[in-house]
């Protein structure tokens, strides 16, 4: 058996530091974590060549007594727990002992500081874990740390070290975690001599939110503030409409500890579902708060990673507390004029963008004159019905009763989430709206002037959503036999799904049973489907059946909802009557959840007089 060795100091002290300093962003972590700790109002944070030869922590928080600083190096050295019981229930950021310890076993430290009762301040020089000064020195209440030369006594970890681009940019983004975590708290970023971030300090979040991700994202969001079970959740998440590529945007956050949790991404997606389209994500920063004692953060030395004693309610509080943002929001997407009147007329830019008043000019040349044009608009109005609408309204402006959403209570969320099915929008009151039918383009998209705004209804999505709601809403969906029971051949999977679900397939309107081996009769469908090609629509239920086995029942009803909403809506190219747009529109306006298809793309986008008026120049 080979010897067993007890590693000396400097050997241990590299392996623990390989633990928490990572790279130049780990360091930042950590020192933030400390300031924030000791009650800054104010951090500077600086860095140079991407944080791998300089990195400064300014903060005024409550500085370090002169007879506690050398201590901050040793191992196992905290403030923040006495026994083993404050395990239990951690409130502050750091609580190991172990970073700047770590730090100073891997660089060049300084430290700068001074304690409120002290009348002078002291500054102290580690190296590689090794002491090199402790000396008076002159410097205001708080704590300055500079640590310089990451990696210079082990160049095997330096290798592993990224462009200093890719690192400085780690280290914005733990400024910008830290930043939004802590409102109350202003923040300044210094990148190679460049301040590129400050932030308030004011103590509001959209304040924070602004700084770091700027005004376009600010609009997008939309606010969170609810409580459940002694826990509460506030924040901000993105409206469906600004959902983006990927989850880069997800901050989740405990008692103020950024975190990374699988069932807080995953309960936020899922009060998006209907909502947002199928590899889009939402965005958020929301915190959590609750008692110290139901989480565990001492999992791993980055403490990113946490446990909960019990992941139910974690869920719920995300899942009903978004779902009520969501739900309660009633903004719409505006469209985008994104095209330049150069690019349309192949005008040469330097005259795009010069300076002149050009629309003053009374020249008449065949630039000015393009600059006037306005193309005409033909929509075509004909007289094939195809809506499933009863009642015909006249051709005059209507006025439609446009109900207001009230945020659903928790009750009210538990009770659906228990029925597995969901309950329609509460109406707290109505307002009235006119509306006037402007036509109708290129046999997909509605168009109606509501309020000095133009509004572009794609039909196939409304009337897809429209029936989904139908569909949700009846408590036994109604049904219509077919006049020739049809059958539908199937692979041996697709037929496992569906019989196995048959019991599921009814609850949903669909009427089956087993012919054979390989196929089912189909004898009855929802009404609103109409004469859909079943055999597609049962084979498309069948696929989403096999996809989703491990779905609980209410998400694989509103899988069989989706494909019988959109096989019975009208379809892009269908043509429609006037009249039947016009009902259209009032039926559309009298429910207001209405803002996304099943599939979450937009039944609407709106474009407003003024900006069509500043494409044209005259504003």
């Amino acid at each position: 058996m080979p010897k067993i060795n007890i590693l000396p100091k400097e050997i241990y002290q590299l392996i623990a530091a390989g633990e928490v300093v990572e790279r130049p962003s780990s360091i930042v972590k950590e020192m933030i974590e400390n300031s924030v700790d000791a009650g800054a109002k104010n951090i500077t944070v600086e860095i140079k060549n991407g944080g791998s030869t300089y990195i400064r922590i300014t903060d005024d928080g409550c500085g370090i007594e002169k007879g506690e600083i050398k201590k901050v190096f040793v191992s196992h050295a905290t403030s923040k727990i006495s026994d083993k019981e404050d395990l239990n229930s951690i409130s502050t950021l750091g609580f190991r002992g172990e970073a700047m310890a770590s730090i100073s076993a891997v660089a060049k430290v300084e430290l700068l500081t001074k304690s409120e009762n002290e009348s002078i301040g002291t500054r102290y020089e580690i190296s590689g874990g090794e002491e090199i000064s402790f000396d008076d020195a002159g410097c205001p209440k708080g704590t300055t740390i500079v640590v310089r030369d990451i990696f210079y006594n082990t160049p095997a970890r330096m290798k592993f070290l990224k462009k200093d681009v890719t690192e400085g940019n780690a280290v914005a983004g733990i400024v910008d975690r830290m930043a939004i975590s802590h409102p109350e708290i202003s923040f300044r970023f210094i990148r190679d001599g460049k301040q590129t971030l400050i932030t308030s300090g004011n103590g509001e979040l959209v304040s924070a939110i602004y700084s770091v991700f700027g005004k376009e994202v600010c609009d997008s969001l939309i606010p969170v503030d609810y409580s459940y079970e002694n826990m509460k959740l506030t924040g901000f998440v993105s409206k469906p409409a600004s959902s983006r590529k990927s989850r880069a945007m997800q901050f989740f956050f405990i008692n103020g500890r950024l975190i990374k949790s699988q069932t807080a991404m995953a309960a936020l997606e899922q009060a998006y579902k209907n909502s947002i389209m199928v590899g889009r994500f939402p965005m958020c920063v929301l915190n959590i708060e609750l008692n110290p004692s139901l989480v565990d953060v001492n999992v791993h030395p980055a403490k990113i990673e946490v446990r909960f004693a019990n992941e139910k309610p974690i869920f719920d509080l995300i899942y009903y507390g978004v779902k009520t943002a969501v739900e309660a929001d009633r903004s719409v997407k505006k469209a985008e004029l994104t095209p330049k009147i150069e690019q349309v007329y192949d005008i040469p830019q330097k005259i795009y963008s010069s300076k002149i008043d050009f629309f003053k000019k009374k020249d008449n040349s065949p630039v000015q004159q393009a600059f006037r044009l306005e193309p005409k608009r033909e929509f075509r109005q004909v007289s094939s019905p195809t809506l499933d609408f009863t009642n015909h309204g006249d051709r005059e402006s209507e006025v439609v009763k446009i109900p207001v959403i009230q945020s659903k209570e928790p009750d009210e969320f538990l009770k659906k989430n228990e029925q597995g099915n969901e309950q329609t929008a509460t109406v707290d009151e109505e307002k009235n709206i006119s509306f006037r039918l402007v036509g109708e383009a290129f046999d997909t998209y509605i168009i109606a002037e509501i309020d000095k705004e133009l509004y572009f209804i794609d039909k196939h999505a409304a009337h897809e959503r429209m029936n989904y709601e139908r569909l949700k809403a009846q408590s036994t969906v109604e049904t219509q036999m077919l006049l020739s029971p049809a059958a539908v051949s199937l692979s041996k999977d697709e037929f496992d799904a569906v019989t196995e679900n048959g019991d599921l397939l009814l609850k949903c309107g669909f009427e089956t049973e087993p012919f054979g081996e390989s196929a089912v009769i189909v004898r009855a469908v929802p009404s609103l489907v109409g004469d859909s090609d079943i055999n597609d629509l049962i084979t498309e239920i069948a696929q989403k059946l096999l996809e989703h086995k491990t779905d609980i029942t209410p998400d694989k009803i509103d899988w069989i909802y989706h494909s019988a909403s959109c096989r019975g809506a009208v379809k892009a190219g269908d043509k429609t009557t006037p009249q039947e747009q016009e009902l259209f529109i009032k039926k559309l306006f009298s429910m207001p959840n209405i803002r996304f298809c099943p599939h979450g793309r937009p039944v609407f986008i709106k474009i407003s007089k003024y900006d069509i008026e500043k494409q044209f120049g005259r504003v």
